[in-house]
């Protein structure tokens, strides 16, 4: 053995030929597993009947292409109305959110702030202790929120996951910093405005985005809330025609087949997030890793 040889970790030790063949084709499989549902859902949506019918019901290639289904679902209707709906939820909600999380994150990283212990403590029981069904229900129907657009916003505010990856963020700037701005006069909306803020843009999109996902995909909070059915978002309308099954009313003497409108409807609850996640994507190393581990 040489002089030079050295006992390195496994990990270290640059991979052979063949591992190397192993992991392209199990990554290979992965891609594949998770694009080709996606690929059946779109070509399903921009299939005509005769396509659909020579499948058997979910297209691969499809050999006519139709927008017939994407014109009936946004050409006014339930389906229209729903995508409108989930779209000012999901942006009221998401801004609504976002502040009320910076402003308790603030709040609780600042250890000299009333009640802080406490207030803590409560936000921590909360990861273990969930509330149940039935008390939140009893507390949004004597709020008098029921078949109110609030009701899908207000019991799921302030997530207390993101809270607390946003106090640990505010815990990494140096107080060095902060106590410098008091010095010259500065208040505390101040330093989070111009301080704290600017330095937390990678985390504050982090978090946006955890909110705005988890606005546009929710439907039980309408399933429990929304009584009305011209108020529901559109997973709630996704979950009654695609899920369920049901059949949905169409216009004109030709329309588009029920598998293509049950997929566009798919594919316009996908798009959104999609469209979104790689602009988001960057700053997840930076914001919510390094918000876990600081404090």
């Amino acid at each position: 053995m040489s002089r030079y040889a050295t006992n390195r970790p496994a990990w270290m030790e640059k991979p052979n030929r063949a591992l190397s063949v192993l992991k392209f084709a199990v990554l290979a499989g992965i891609l594949v597993a998770v694009i080709f549902p996606f690929v059946v859902v779109v070509a399903t949506s921009l299939s005509t009947q005769a396509s659909i019918s020579r499948a058997g019901g979910l297209v691969v290639f499809p050999t006519e292409l139709s927008l017939d289904a994407y014109a009936e679902i946004l050409g006014g209707g339930v389906v229209s109305r729903a995508v409108l709906i989930s779209i000012g939820v999901t942006l009221i909600g998401t801004l609504f959110s976002l502040t009320c999380t910076i402003l308790a994150a603030y709040g609780l990283s600042r250890r000299d702030s009333f009640l802080h212990t406490p207030l803590l403590t409560i936000v921590l029981l909360t990861l273990l202790f969930a509330p149940g069904i039935i008390p939140s229900y009893l507390v949004v129907k004597n709020l008098g929120l029921l078949d109110n657009y609030w009701a899908l916003i207000l019991p799921t505010a302030i997530n207390a996951f993101n809270l607390v990856i946003m106090r640990n963020f505010f815990l990494g700037i140096p107080s060095e910093l902060l106590d410098a701005a008091r010095i010259d006069g500065a208040g505390d909306f101040t330093i989070l405005w111009r301080i704290v803020l600017p330095l937390s843009k990678a985390i504050t999109a982090v978090i946006a985005m955890f909110y705005g996902v988890a606005y546009w995909n929710s439907f039980f909070n309408a399933l429990l809330y929304m009584q009305t059915e011209s108020k529901w978002p559109l997973q709630l309308v996704l979950r009654v025609f695609v899920l369920e099954g049901q059949q949905m009313a169409v216009s004109g003497e030709a329309p588009p087949p029920q598998q293509a409108l049950q997929m566009a409807i798919v594919v316009l609850a996908i798009i959104p997030i999609l469209l979104i996640f790689p602009f988001v994507q960057r700053h997840f190393t930076k914001g919510v890793i390094t918000g876990a581990i600081k404090g």
